[in-house]
């Protein structure tokens, strides 16, 4: 694991006043180094054999969640995509942007989007956009 990246996810721990252990900095560390949305079993897969198993990842994503670390970008053929929550402000957060082809995900942080103006009675929690299309590679 590269040196700046597990001292950002030690940050980033100590700054929500979270303990350090090494399946957090392990998680984060693996969310910092992907450019896109990860599932649970694409952080194990990225963390190899110094993977935690499959209840710890699980576990720590909670954790991670529960102190706005991470947050659940979106849920795709039944498996939630995490990424980290810094991105986003409390109620909006960034689209996202899944080729129909290839199925790779992108985070289209620079492209902004009105908020929903709600019917009378309802109380949004967060407004999640996710756009499917054909990405530039497999368009080519």
């Amino acid at each position: 694991m590269n040196t700046t990246v597990k001292q950002h996810a030690v940050a980033l721990l100590r700054q929500k006043r979270l303990r350090v252990t090494a399946p957090r900095v392990a998680v984060i560390a693996a969310i910092l180094q992907s450019d896109s949305p990860l599932t649970q079993q694409q952080i194990a897969a990225q963390l190899g054999d110094q993977s935690p198993n499959k209840t710890t990842i699980y576990r720590t994503l909670l954790s991670l969640i529960n102190a706005d670390v991470v947050h659940r970008a979106f849920v795709q053929q039944r498996q939630w995509h995490f990424e980290l929550a810094h991105h986003c402000s409390p109620i909006q957060c960034h689209p996202h942007f899944t080729c129909i082809r290839c199925h790779r995900t992108e985070c289209l942080h620079d492209v902004s989007y009105p908020l929903v103006d709600l019917p009378k009675g309802m109380t949004m929690y967060r407004q999640q956009i996710r756009i499917e299309g054909i990405c530039s590679a497999c368009s080519a």
